[in-house]
């Protein structure tokens, strides 16, 4: 692992300019959320996982972490409880597709040519998608930019899976606010959890279809869809070393490094 500093925010203009010049490394993008994750973890949390998984894959692959964008899709019922949660605060579709159309054009004036856009909100991948396609068709198919996007969860391995649920692996979707993010939220974040606020109810049970304007009383009222009970700063740090050597395995790969 590198000790070289990997946030781009606290570099200077120049070291920043210099390492593109001359390094030139990946610049990841984490891409998050201000959405409710129930009482125990912080409004901030994909976006505080986005940009720690950034950071652990950066210092791996003598990357580059730029600020996160951190305002993310409108929250949906079945995979982030929903918007009538007091703290979640979400952007309409054009808003994200624009905020990453212009954020990954601008990487390409600095010289990037290797992005790596790290989602961290479920809801965001197919506008965060769109970004990159308009961003790319923008400054032409002479530009020497290549993006990756992914979401850090789908480098989880079914082995490390196992070892974190031995009851049974529930499915993503009901993962919000539950044993996965509050695990590695204990790993990167100890001290924004607070384990005696974990709540006590069922998992949600959705059906097969959604309803507009949503049946809020589909959503547990602590906005957690199945229970955190569990969690552990050890299930964390598998999880987070796992996704890290994998996915930095992944851009050694894609980008001939």
């Amino acid at each position: 692992m590198s000790d070289i500093e990997v946030r781009m925010d606290r570099m200077s203009w120049v070291t920043y300019a210099e390492r593109i010049k001359q390094e030139k490394p990946p610049v990841f993008l984490p891409v998050g959320a201000l959405e409710q994750h129930g009482p125990h973890l912080p409004l901030g949390t994909d976006t505080l996982l986005s940009t720690s998984v950034s950071e652990s894959v950066a210092c791996r692959v003598n990357g580059i972490v730029a600020p996160a964008l951190a305002y993310g899709y409108k929250s949906q019922p079945k995979c982030g409880g929903g918007q009538h949660f007091c703290g979640t605060t979400s952007l309409d579709a054009q808003s994200i597709i624009s905020a990453v159309r212009d954020t990954v054009r601008e990487f390409a004036r600095h010289g990037v040519d290797k992005l790596v856009v790290v989602v961290g909100h479920y809801e965001n991948q197919w506008f965060v998608t769109e970004g990159i396609d308009l961003a790319l068709r923008d400054i032409g198919s002479s530009s020497p930019l290549r993006v990756m996007r992914t979401e850090y969860w789908d480098f989880l391995t079914e082995a490390t899976l196992t070892k974190v649920f031995p009851d049974g692996f529930p499915g993503f979707a009901l993962e919000h606010a539950a044993v996965m993010e509050t695990s590695l939220m204990l790993h990167y974040h100890p001290a924004l959890v607070r384990l005696d606020l974990i709540p006590r109810e069922p998992s949600a049970d959705f059906p097969p279809y959604d309803m507009y304007p949503p049946h809020t009383e589909w959503v547990p009222p602590s906005g957690v869809l199945s229970s955190a009970l569990g969690a552990d700063a050890i299930k964390g740090k598998a999880m987070a070393e796992q996704v890290a050597d994998d996915m930095a395995a992944a851009i050694r790969r894609e980008f001939n490094l």
